[in-house]
């Protein structure tokens, strides 16, 4: 297996829980890549895309693609526009629509449409989503909606907010080491 994290609205690839996954699974022997996206100058899925596609050649079906925040939308677009098929998404804090906050204008390329969900699920195996019961960017009923579309094991995670570093994750142990086992 190989992973990628993907990072998102103004963060880069050492922020929050990063640096904590990369090294633990690096240790277990997986290749891990944490690319870096344009944000917030140039960030558009155009442009997202284009930083991923130096990657395509790793992507298979044993690729985990994990995605933060707008990296979680990240993941739903590229499983959309591809023709591979990876073997699970692991969502955390991820939206899939506007959300009424000051970065619906600087994310809405990558969430002003309606997704495919169907050619989405059939690029994936198997979807993991986490989402907090007080976040202050993305309500629960969100990430629920997101776990429903797909058809995956939801998480709440009681207390987390964003489940960023400002709030106290600079760590993520939450079940993701029973999820990576699981996916062995």
């Amino acid at each position: 297996m190989n992973f990628f994290i993907i990072h998102g609205v103004y963060a880069e690839p050492n922020a929050n829980w990063f640096p904590w996954l990369k090294q633990g699974l690096e240790k277990s022997g997986f290749e891990v890549i944490v690319p870096k996206f344009p944000t917030p100058l140039d960030q558009s899925l155009e442009s997202w895309l284009r930083v991923f596609a130096n990657y395509e050649n790793k992507i298979n079906e044993e690729t985990v693609l994990i995605g933060h925040s707008l990296g979680a939308a990240f993941i739903l677009n590229y499983l959309e526009k591809t023709s591979k098929k990876i073997k699970a998404a692991i969502l955390v804090a991820g939206f899939f629509k506007k959300l009424n906050i000051q970065y619906d204008e600087l994310n809405k390329t990558f969430i002003d449409k309606n997704f495919d969900w169907n050619k989405i699920k059939n690029n994936c195996n198997k979807f993991f989503v986490f989402a907090s019961d007080n976040d202050g960017y993305i309500p629960l009923e969100i990430g629920k909606e997101l776990a429903q579309n797909l058809g995956a094991e939801f998480n709440i995670v009681t207390s987390g907010g964003h489940l960023n570093k400002k709030d106290g994750y600079d760590t993520f142990p939450l079940r993701l080491e029973t999820i990576i086992m699981e996916l062995e």
